[in-house]
Order: C-alpha cells, then sequence, then structure tokens
C-alpha cells in the first residue's frame, strides 16, 4: 500500500532481562532505572506478577509486597528499554534532517552541495613589517625600494628586514592579501606613488598618494603567489629633492603586511 513520507522498514528489537538470586527479602536492586512499575514485566516461578499490587519500582529500587525465599525463581523483564537498528531507506533524508555536529563553535559546517566541509583555521603565513628608528631616505624621482627593517610578527620569517622582501614559503603557495602604507611629511610633491612589486619585475598593484605635505599613499591586493615569488614595496616621489619617510616612536606610520587566504 503507498504511505506518505518514509516507507515503514524493518527492524529487529530487543528487551533486555535480568535475573535475580533470591533470598528471604523484599528489596532488590535493578540494573537499569525506571521510572515506575509498569516499565518492567516480573516474574516469579514464571507467574507475572501485577504492577503496584505485586511490587513497586522506582529508579534502581524493586520492593516486593511479598518476600521471596532462596528458592524462588525471579526475573525481569525491562519494557521500557528496548534497542533496535534500521536505517533510513536512501533518499529519505533531507537538508533539513541534517546538522553539524559539535558545539557552536564547531567549525564544521554543510556546503551548498550536501557534503561535509570545515571551516576555520588560521591565515598564515602572515607578517607585519614597519619602519622603525630612523626616517628612510627617498631619493626624487628613481623608484626606490623601501626598507621596513623591524617586524610586529612573522610566524614564518618570510620577510626579510635586510633584503626587504617578503618571500612566498615553502608549501605555502596560493592567495594571498597584501597591504602597505607610507608616510612623508616633510615635503609637498607633484607625484607621490606607492608600488607593490612582484618578483622585481612586475606591478602587482601602484596607487597614487596625496601631493600635499603630508603625504600619504595605501595600497592592498589579493594576489595568487607561488613559492619562492618574492614581493617588495617601491616609493617614487617628484618633489625635486630628496625626502624622509618618516618614522614614529608611537606607531607604524609607514608599514607593509600581508596573510595567506584560507581557502
Amino acid at each position: 500500500m503507498p504511505f506518505i513520507g518514509n516507507q515503514p522498514a524493518l527492524s529487529y528489537t530487543s528487551f533486555a532481562k535480568q535475573d535475580f538470586t533470591t533470598s528471604a527479602t523484599t528489596s532488590y536492586t535493578l540494573d537499569n532505572p525506571v521510572t515506575n512499575e509498569n516499565e518492567i514485566a516480573l516474574f516469579i516461578n514464571f507467574v507475572r506478577q501485577e504492577p503496584t499490587t505485586a511490587y513497586t519500582a522506582s529508579g534502581t529500587n524493586l520492593n516486593l509486597t511479598s518476600a521471596t525465599s532462596a528458592s524462588d525463581d525471579m526475573y525481569c523483564v525491562f519494557l521500557g528499554k528496548a534497542v533496535q537498528t534500521v536505517n533510513p531507506p536512501s533518499g529519505s533524508v533531507g537538508l533539513s534532517q541534517l546538522s553539524a555536529t559539535g558545539t557552536k563553535d564547531s567549525t564544521t559546517f554543510l556546503r551548498g552541495d550536501n557534503t561535509f566541509a570545515t571551516a576555520g583555521g588560521t591565515n598564515t603565513p602572515a607578517f607585519l613589517a614597519y619602519r622603525s628608528g630612523s626616517n628612510f631616505s627617498l631619493p626624487s624621482s628613481p623608484y626606490t625600494k623601501v626598507i621596513f627593517n623591524a617586524e610586529k610578527f612573522d610566524t614564518a620569517s618570510a620577510y626579510d628586514t635586510s633584503t626587504a622582501l617578503f618571500t612566498v614559503p615553502s608549501g605555502q603557495a596560493g592567495k594571498y592579501f597584501l597591504a602597505s602604507q607610507l608616510f612623508m611629511g616633510g615635503a609637498s610633491s607633484s607625484r607621490f606613488i606607492l608600488r607593490m612589486r612582484l618578483n622585481n619585475s612586475s606591478s602587482l598593484i601602484f596607487m597614487d598618494g596625496e601631493k600635499t605635505a603630508p603625504c600619504t599613499a595605501f595600497a592592498s591586493t589579493v594576489a595568487s603567489l607561488s613559492v619562492g615569488d618574492t614581493v617588495q614595496i617601491d616609493a617614487y616621489q617628484q618633489s625635486g629633492s630628496t625626502q624622509g619617510l618618516d618614522y614614529s616612536s608611537t606607531a607604524e606610520i609607514n608599514y607593509f603586511y600581508g596573510y595567506k587566504i584560507i581557502e
């Protein structure tokens, strides 16, 4: 016959049974806790006893109205404790019946294609380098590689403060978010440009900054990088004389940072 919803499937049920070692007493202990006496069928000498009248039960306590003797045969069947196993029919479970396991902070989630994936993790390698201790001398007109000589953090030692290069570590190819800011406070310039350069050959991005002192330029991008690729920051100013990229003892105003994006 037709059914609405899941078609009933065969299952196999077994009830737990407990045999007692009898003695001249009315009190026994059950192997499994019950709510009341109606959740067990008690047999004494193969005769089923009437709940409430012949016995009461609560939790693991079983109390008889009349005491047994050592020669009695007594056992019970737990009517409320049944175990059955049945697999749901193929195609019978929808998305509304699926949920990620774990706590509210679980990193497991259900994709749109009905497969499970793991979210979270860390955006590493990651680094933040900055200018510290002194201004950086920036000649007029030519592009000059900026030396960020200090770091706040560098999870993979991927940025070299001596060569001013970020190098993609082994096994860490992928998409990276990269950003930099330059600050020249001493003079106005007809051009003030920040350039992010890949492998000292091609520009990932360049950005014109403010031309009136103090001059600030900021640029950010996402780039697909291979192992061994290098990224550097170049600066260009056209004030007509050498200027300095300022530094601050209380804040990082000339900096370069980046991290790998989790995919």
